[in-house]
């Protein structure tokens, strides 16, 4: 597993999000998801949001994902 792989998934997943995702060993990634669909939710439901776009990668190939969670408001803040 690769960022770019992922960032891919979460973009496509979250259409008209933007997607900035690190790491470098395989397994362990952070992730910074700017996305107007969150405007209104709770961190936990945006974490939710990003996980559903990954499916059964979460747990497996992909071990560890550390999140930021903003809306394009909160980005430019």
């Amino acid at each position: 597993m690769d960022a770019e792989t992922i960032r891919n998934l979460i973009e496509t997943g979250l259409p008209g999000s933007r997607a900035d995702v690190q790491g470098d060993d395989g397994v362990h990634f952070e992730a910074t998801v700017v996305c107007e669909a969150f405007a209104g939710k709770l961190p936990l439901a945006r974490h939710r949001m990003v996980y559903a776009t990954l499916g059964d990668l979460m747990g497996g190939a992909i071990h560890a994902l550390a999140l930021k969670t903003v809306t394009p408001a909160e980005a430019n803040r």
